[in-house]
Formats: structure tokens, C-alpha cells, sequence
């Protein structure tokens, strides 16, 4: 395997670190206020994800610098296409770290609850906005010759958004992320949120399937595997199998097209290709001694996190 398509399966790989684990991680912001009935419960639910979701987000950064680190010419044109979306999600992101931060610091039910709506709020959107992003790169961008992104100002990224595989992204973003988050607070928590949270995932399921038979109706067969599970209380298993799909799917957005990583809906020829958009082979033998160095200890620190806090949650009230 050479260098450049190496690089594009450790890109590729990033990208669904960060969606697998941030996909609950939204999910449960979404969750935690909507199937808890008081403070009490919406708490718990947020200590789900409490310790993990800042460390998740790393896998953003690396998917990031890896995509500019290894084809700086496949990071410009997302960037420059894609502009709005990124910013709009950088905000969300902003705005949801604040209120998980913060939640704990006010006295009062009023404080928490608000901060509980920007958490959802935040998460929802975030959701929504990768989703969108992710139906886009399954059919393209508008690239001219020179491997750019045609048109100027704001309505050369907004015009993807606002086209039928960004909306349905979206829309499949959202559903998918519930499910995902329904079934991490089942396998998490203990108490009448456990209950409440395989409800939900039976019924962010429906979405899910009526979605999935749009675009790809073999997934149907991963929503049926995900909900039986779901249905027989094999919580482990259950998130396992929805994690599962959702490193299915971005593969399968990421490679449709290989060897083009992004192709172009003006003309064929105009592509981006692994190689074409590939950095030189000596930065990319120099960013491979750092990925050698630096990975293994992220990997390493994140799984150790998850081992401490693998504990369920409690939700019921303990009686004093």
C-alpha cells in the first residue's frame, strides 16, 4: 500500500472515530433533557457523557489535521465549499461544550434546565449540520479544472445545503444520532431513564428505516439488527450494532467513489483523486513518523477513560 493510500484509510478512519463517538454524544444531549423528568434524571443523563465527550471530540481535530496534513488540496476545497456548515457547526460545538461545562456550575434547577436546553439545542443542530455535510460528499461538489469550488460569496456553500442529499443527510444525521444516544443511555444508566431510553431507540428507529430505504435499502437489514436487539434488552450489543452502522455509513460516503475523494458535479475530470490531492511523499513520510508517535497514546488515553468510567449511571432516586 502506498503512502497517499494510507493516508486516505487513517483520514477515513478518523472521520469515523469522530462520528461514531460523538454521534451518541449528541444523541444524549438531545436525550437527556427530552426523557428525563426532573433534575434529577436530566443530571444523570448528562453524566453519561460527562467524561468522555471532550475527549471524543478529539477525534474531530485529528480528522481535521490528518485531511490538512495529507491532502491539502481535498481540505481546501471542503473548506472553501463547505464554509458555512463548518462555522455553523464550530459555533454549536461552542455553545455545547459551554453548557456541559457550566451546567454544574449554577445552584439552581432554573440554571441547569436552561443549560440543559442549549446542550439539546447545540446537539441537534450539530447533528443535523454533519449530516447535511455528509450528504453532500456523497454526490460532490461543483469543482471546476482547477480543482476549486465554482462560485463566490456566501451562495457557493450555502447552494449544497439546500439541495436533496443535504437535507436528507440531515434529517438521517439527527435520527441516526438519537439512536445511537438512546441506546448509550441504555447501556449506561440504571433506573426508569434505562426504561425510557430502549423506548426511544425503538422509536428513533422508525425514522431511521423509512430514511434508510431511500438511500440504501440494504440498510434496512442493519435498522432490523439494531432494533431486535434493542427490543431483547442486549443493550451492549445493541450499541455495538448501531455504532456499527454509523462506521458503515461514513465509509461508504468517504469510498463510493474511490479513487476520487471528492467528486465534481460539473465534470467528471475535475475530480479529486487519493493521489491527486495527496501532499508531496516527503511530508507525508514526515507526518507518518508523527502519526506513529502521537496516535497509539491518544488511542491509548481514550480507552483508559471509557475503562474508569464504565459504571452505569444511576437515575433513581436513592432513598436517605
Amino acid at each position: 500500500m502506498d503512502l497517499p493510500t494510507l493516508w486516505f484509510a487513517l483520514a477515513v478512519t478518523c472521520w469515523v472515530l469522530f462520528f461514531v463517538l460523538e454521534g451518541f454524544d449528541f444523541g444524549v444531549g438531545v436525550l437527556a433533557g427530552v426523557l428525563g423528568r426532573d433534575d434529577h434524571e436530566r443530571g444523570a443523563g448528562v453524566t453519561t457523557i460527562g467524561p468522555v465527550w471532550d475527549g471524543n471530540e478529539v477525534w474531530l481535530v485529528a480528522a481535521v489535521g490528518v485531511t490538512f496534513a495529507a491532502f491539502p488540496d481535498w481540505y481546501a476545497a471542503l473548506m472553501s465549499g463547505l464554509y458555512l456548515p463548518f462555522v455553523l457547526v464550530l459555533l454549536a460545538l461552542a455553545a455545547r461544550g459551554v453548557a456541559l461545562e457550566f451546567r454544574g456550575k449554577g445552584g439552581t434547577a432554573r440554571w441547569r434546565a436552561g443549560c440543559d436546553a442549549v446542550l439539546a439545542a447545540s446537539s441537534l443542530a450539530v447533528a443535523a449540520l454533519w449530516g447535511a455535510v455528509l450528504g453532500v460528499l456523497a454526490t460532490g461538489l461543483a469543482l471546476g479544472p482547477d480543482g476549486e469550488v465554482v462560485g463566490s460569496g456566501l451562495g457557493r456553500s450555502l447552494a449544497p445545503l439546500v439541495g436533496g442529499p443535504a437535507l436528507l443527510g440531515a434529517a438521517l444525521g439527527v435520527a441516526v444520532a438519537l439512536v445511537q444516544g438512546a441506546a448509550f443511555l441504555g447501556l449506561r444508566t440504571t433506573g426508569p431513564l434505562r426504561g425510557r431510553a430502549r423506548r426511544a431507540a425503538l422509536v428513533a428507529l422508525v425514522p431511521v428505516a423509512v430514511l434508510v430505504a431511500v438511500v440504501a435499502p440494504l440498510g434496512l437489514v442493519a435498522v432490523a439488527v439494531v432494533a431486535v436487539l434493542v427490543a431483547a434488552r442486549r443493550e451492549v450489543l445493541a450499541f455495538a450494532a448501531a455504532s456499527l452502522a454509523v462506521a458503515g455509513a461514513v465509509v461508504a460516503v468517504l469510498a463510493a467513489h474511490l479513487p476520487v475523494v471528492l467528486p465534481s458535479t460539473l465534470d467528471p475530470a475535475a475530480s479529486l483523486t487519493i493521489a491527486g490531492a495527496a501532499a508531496s511523499p516527503g511530508a507525508l513520510r514526515l507526518i507518518t513518523l508523527a502519526a506513529v508517535l502521537v496516535l497509539p497514546g491518544v488511542v491509548a488515553y481514550q480507552a483508559f477513560s471509557y475503562w474508569v468510567f464504565r459504571r452505569r449511571v444511576a437515575s433513581e432516586r436513592v432513598a436517605t
